[in-house]
């Protein structure tokens, strides 16, 4: 069989050894797939190391299909259905004769096929499976496109234009909107929005009526893109669609709304929960409708990998360790706060302690902690859910946020008779946090005794690994952002270039930045004093705390992030 030959030959040529080869075809016989492509996955061969050894294999040329650009009018020869079926790919066209990219050169069926459709004769040559699929998604767009693009036909072609855009002045007939919102086209409409937006790596999917245009964007690493415009007439449609996924009520249009969406579908192949958090908002035009994107494999819960440098990482984690006090973690919406304060309960969590939460709304659901969702409109706010706590025999509090004078109060008592709170704050830096609590109207002295830590975050994009390039800077440019003269005239810099895995971004993923302040005697004895922001600011710098700049600018000497990104979240 081919595939175990092209195995003999790799362990043969020393590209891998035998153990390797016995894991890529236990892989195999698990998940299918090629024995290159599962090396390749398992990180034993590089993408362009199986390229070569198929090409020596198969005795025929290699072709990269990053390095081409593959013109429209070959394109056309072999269709997409034939193309996705084979895994094959036009790339150049001489005379009566097509050269095809493929995995496998000896597929006769592949060939003869592509004869007899377009009357060309075929000259292969080898490319990567992944690069072949992927270069396939590029020029005749992904599955997921083509089925979007045939719905959005669908619902032009479906007798949609008896759909009316019920005004607020209207009487709503509830029956109709629920029928327009179970019709297929619809109802496909909204299912691919979302679990497109999970392949696509994104957290929030907005969706805007506007006069005259109804767009859906997507925020991916923090950045919004917009995606697709469908017809402004089905936008009750899509709303009512949503909100009956949500369990929200469909006849209420002049209030905000919040709900959550459970689906599970298949994804590459793997079944996958989604969980989305609803937020539905009435606008000028219509409802705005925004799905947070709950993901709990990407849910990060490894203190280590979030992106606390070494020393910063050591004060965090003897503050959560230690029996009372407070932590406080601080920064804008969506800069990831969540994430750590989880990553610190799972640090903390063991049989021996008894840890409660109260949330709003409550993101994931970990084992072993006790989390309560806040309600409002019946009471349940953050300071009734901490009262109720105390008489709950707690070790641990985590309270979602602290917004007002009676939340701050009554965490800060908590911290003070032996229990660990872990809250957070929207203030801008660590040490404004200290002014804010006392802005509230928490005396100075409950704070220096109460509070041990605070630790402010951003999240900045990584630069895309795949595509990570060096290149230049003036260093006067650089000792603006912050760099000494010396480092800035040594100072290595990197970018991403932009590629298929990034969406030609050039970053993917993200890491967060940490300043974390760690309350000492000294700074308790100068809040107790008075001290402002910029002073508390100040003496903590000098016993050696990271800025957010300063955390910035380490993971730009590490390669990890650009100085555009630094730049855009933090000051000097």
């Amino acid at each position: 069989m081919v595939p175990d030959k092209l195995g003999e030959l790799l362990v043969r040529t020393g590209r891998i050894n035998p153990t390797q080869l016995n894991e890529a075809l236990a892989l195999q016989k698990e998940q299918g797939g090629r024995v290159g492509t599962n090396l390749v996955k398992l990180g034993y061969l590089t993408e362009k190391q199986l390229v070569e050894s198929l090409s020596q294999h198969f005795n025929v040329p290699s072709v990269d299909l990053n390095g081409v650009e593959i013109e429209e009018a070959v394109l056309k020869i072999i269709p997409a259905d034939l193309a996705r079926k084979y895994t094959i790919l036009p790339v150049t066209k001489t005379g009566a004769t097509i050269t095809v990219a493929m995995i496998d050169p000896t597929n006769v069926f592949a060939m003869d096929d592509v004869k007899f459709m377009t009357g060309y004769r075929v000259e292969p040559v080898v490319a990567s499976e992944t690069g072949i699929r992927t270069a396939i998604d590029r020029y005749y767009g992904s599955t997921h496109a083509i089925e979007l693009k045939k719905v959005m036909e669908d619902l032009s072609e479906e007798s949609t234009s008896d759909l009316e855009v019920l005004e607020e002045e209207e009487n709503l007939d509830l029956a109709t909107l629920e029928e327009e919102s179970e019709q297929a086209p619809v109802v496909k409409l909204v299912n691919l929005v979302l679990t497109d937006a999970i392949k696509r790596g994104a957290s929030d999917i907005h969706i805007e009526p506007y006069e005259k245009e109804y767009r859906v964007r997507y925020r991916i690493d923090g950045i919004l893109y917009e995606m697709m415009h469908p017809p402004l007439k089905l936008k009750e449609a899509i709303t009512s669609r949503c909100k009956i996924m949500a369990r929200l009520d469909i006849a209420e249009k002049r209030l905000p709304q919040d709900g959550r969406i459970k689906i599970k579908t298949k994804i590459s192949g793997k079944s996958k929960d989604l969980d989305y958090r609803v937020s539905v908002l009435p606008t000028l035009f219509g409802e705005k409708i925004v799905m947070r994107l709950l993901d709990k494999d990407k849910l990060m819960l490894d203190m280590s990998k979030l992106g606390f440098e070494a020393e910063s990482l050591r004060k965090f984690e003897a503050a959560i360790l230690k029996p009372y006090g407070m932590v406080l973690v601080t920064g804008p919406t969506g800069s990831g706060k969540t994430n750590t304060l989880y990553s610190a309960l799972q640090r903390i969590n063991t049989p021996e302690v008894n840890i409660m939460t109260a949330e709003d709304p409550v993101e994931f659901n970990l084992g072993g902690i006790n989390q309560v969702q806040t309600r409002e409109q019946i009471g349940l706010n953050f300071a009734a859910a901490l009262r109720s706590f105390l008489r709950q025999d707690p070790n641990i509090i985590l309270v979602g946020e602290i917004r007002d004078f009676e939340t701050a109060e009554v965490a800060i008592k908590a911290a003070m008779t032996g229990h660990l709170v872990l809250s957070t704050l929207h203030t801008n830096d660590a040490p404004s946090s200290i002014s804010r609590l006392m802005n509230m109207g928490i005396e100075p002295f409950l704070v220096a005794t109460s509070v041990h830590l605070i630790a402010a975050q951003r999240l900045v994009r990584r630069i895309c690994s795949f595509c990570k390039e060096p290149f230049e800077m003036p260093p006067p440019a650089l000792t603006q952002v912050g760099f000494s003269e010396h480092e800035a005239r040594t100072l290595k810099l990197f970018r991403g270039r932009g590629c298929e895995r990034c969406s030609n971004t050039g970053y993917k993923g993200r890491v967060a930045l940490y300043e974390v302040l760690e309350i000492e005697d000294e700074m308790r004895e100068m809040i107790l004093s008075g001290a402002s922001a910029f002073e508390l600011r100040q003496k903590a710098i000098q016993n050696g705390m990271i800025t957010l700049r300063g955390s910035g600018l380490q993971k730009i000497r590490d390669g990890m992030v650009s100085i555009e990104e630094v730049v855009r979240e933090t000051v000097l």
